[in-house]
């Protein structure tokens, strides 16, 4: 599903034309990401299926806050391969935007965000090599980088499994993407609200939607 996350389905060229000539007066819009990955029967003999998740919200001129879903599978997988795919398939989507935004990206991998924020530095510098060995999921990390690239983005870690409500739902997301090898195929409307209503356990309040103050990105370091 090809939507415009401030406006429904893509317009004609002369408005998306318009938009553009909008968005190079102003700052991007930013957007938040909660993401999560899972894997069952992660590390054990035989195939283990996967799932990653995560849910997009964004600020609505039109209506307020908004959010949109997404999830992917793979049938014999690792959590790091699904983190890595949680990142790849966020960005991608806001990619088929066509329009720039600036990314507040929160996920409970640490494999990620400390990835972005300084491994991936160090690899590119040595020509997509680490000193000790290969790079682990070489392929996924390289398309990992190529879709975030051209976002500015900040990395945030939280910790799983904490009762954080976004994070806990991307874990739903994922979870269940994994256990029925699913996927979303493009953003699909969020069920965040009916799903947190329903839930009994002592969640702590949804996190805030981020300020633009607060927006701090990391360096592109595999720019450098």
């Amino acid at each position: 599903m090809n939507l415009d996350l401030f406006g429904g389905a893509e317009g004609s060229s002369a408005h998306a034309g318009e938009q553009r000539r909008r968005d190079a007066e102003q700052e991007p819009a930013i957007v938040a990401v909660y993401a999560d990955e899972s894997c069952l029967g992660n590390g054990r003999e035989g195939s283990n299926p996967g799932g990653a998740g995560g849910v997009i919200e964004f600020v609505d001129p039109k209506g307020g806050l908004a959010r949109w879903d997404y999830w992917v599978s793979e049938p014999a997988t690792t959590n790091n391969r699904m983190a890595l795919h949680s990142v790849i398939e966020a960005f991608g989507e806001l990619t088929r935007m066509n329009r720039p935004f600036r990314v507040v990206f929160t996920s409970d991998s640490k494999y990620i965000v400390e990835g972005m924020r300084s491994w991936v530095a160090s690899w590119v510098a040595r020509g997509w090599k680490r000193k000790g060995g290969p790079i682990e999921n070489l392929a996924l990390w390289q398309r990992a980088v190529a879709a975030v690239a051209p976002f500015e983005t900040q990395w945030n870690w939280v910790r799983g499994h904490n009762g954080q409500p976004q994070n806990e739902y991307a874990n739903h997301l994922a979870t269940r993407a994994a256990a029925e090898q699913s996927c979303s195929e493009g953003l699909r409307e969020s069920g965040f609200d009916s799903w947190i209503a329903a839930q009994k356990n002592g969640f702590r309040e949804t996190a805030p939607f981020p300020e633009a103050r607060d927006f701090k990105p990391s360096p592109r370091v595999w720019t450098i």
